[in-house]
């Protein structure tokens, strides 16, 4: 291992801490981002369902076959 001077001991020291904290910083943005996405993914399932329960209901009173049912393979 070649030998390095004091200041670029330093130099590379300071390098390992701040590019240490700034992948653990990355990674906790990341998270957060992770986290808004699965909860807006929520959202748009809960509204897919509330949907299919009306196009249901109004299948039915309609006295009509529930397309929907068929291509998702009766999953509501």
């Amino acid at each position: 291992m070649p030998v390095i001077t004091d200041q670029q001991r330093k130099f590379y020291e300071t390098t390992l801490q701040v590019t240490k904290q700034e992948i653990s910083d990355l990674k906790d943005q990341i998270e957060e981002e992770l986290a808004k996405v699965k909860d807006r993914i929520a959202e748009l399932q809960n509204a897919i369902n509330a949907s299919k329960q009306m196009y249901g209901a109004a299948c039915a009173r309609l006295g009509i076959n529930n397309d929907l049912d068929d291509e998702d393979g009766g999953e509501s």
